[in-house]
């Protein structure tokens, strides 16, 4: 068996030239997304998650029990009416209470992130902002 070791010794540049032009790609997205306003205040005000330690108000514990509430009537009741459904022969029970379960359980899902998760989640994504950015920065300006 004839191998052309030049070949290997082409693909081998090209696969080069490939991951070189890639991670200078990926280094400036790295630096570019850096440069926009949430990610630079987050890294100057050191945004953290001290936040999560204070108690929660009322507003968002019913937030939170919100969301759970949405899961149990998410996919376990629908479940439920495809189990009685077939227990009853009739399809239209889950044709028509499929589709208003889940979509009862978005809307109790929303009013639980409404209530508890708009600053929450904003705390939650200035920490996490902050974090991969600093890990990332240090690796595109190595």
């Amino acid at each position: 068996m004839y191998i052309d070791h030049r070949a290997g010794h082409l693909l081998n540049n090209v696969s080069l030239y490939l991951y070189c032009n890639a991670t200078r790609v990926i280094r400036q997205s790295i630096l570019k997304i850096a440069e926009t306003d949430f990610v630079r205040s987050a890294i100057e005000e050191q945004a953290n998650l001290s936040a999560f330690k204070e108690k929660p108000t009322p507003v968002v514990l019913a937030g939170v029990f919100a969301i759970g509430f949405s899961y149990i009537i998410g996919w376990p009741a629908i479940a439920a009416l495809g189990i009685l459904s077939v227990k009853l022969h009739d399809p239209w029970i889950v044709i028509i209470g499929g589709p208003v379960t889940y979509g009862l359980s978005h809307l109790v899902f929303l009013l639980g992130m409404y209530l508890s998760g708009a600053v929450y989640s904003m705390i939650f994504l200035r920490w996490l902002a902050r974090v991969s950015m600093e890990k990332l920065l240090c690796w595109a300006n190595r």
